[in-house]
């Protein structure tokens, strides 16, 4: 995980944040920080994708790459959603799609992460990056 979002990441400390404080993470907020649930659902759509769950048919180029990890992140902001205890801001929804998709696509444009995620779980005569 740390290749692609480093532990000082905004991504690994909304996650960090939502994970240590439990239900309560969201307290000290008249809504739902937006930016946090959308740090922590990229974060989770990464962790996702790398272990694999879920994941039956393989993307083939980064375009069908990103739809995964966008479904995944989707997946995740309805998690944390369900969680909170307050209501979204008028267009906190969107908004916070806007921000995990740009997460993602930072990362993705980080280095070659594109590529080693798009090789990771190919079989390993066909991944050039299964020891990096």
């Amino acid at each position: 995980m740390d290749r692609f979002l480093a532990p000082h990441s905004p991504e690994a400390l909304a996650h960090l944040h939502v994970t240590e404080n439990g239900y309560s993470w969201d307290m000290d907020h008249a809504s739902p920080p937006e930016q946090i649930i959308a740090h922590c659902a990229s974060y989770k759509a990464l962790d996702r994708y790398l272990s694999g769950r879920d994941l039956v048919i393989l993307p083939r180029n980064r375009r069908e790459l990103e739809g995964v990890l966008h479904r995944y992140c989707y997946d995740a902001i309805h998690n944390i959603i369900a969680k909170t205890r307050s209501s979204l801001l008028e267009g906190g929804y969107s908004r916070i799609c806007y921000l995990a998709e740009a997460s993602i696509h930072r990362m993705l444009d980080t280095r070659d992460n594109a590529a080693v995620l798009l090789s990771l779980h190919r079989p390993a005569e066909a991944n050039p990056h299964a020891h990096a």
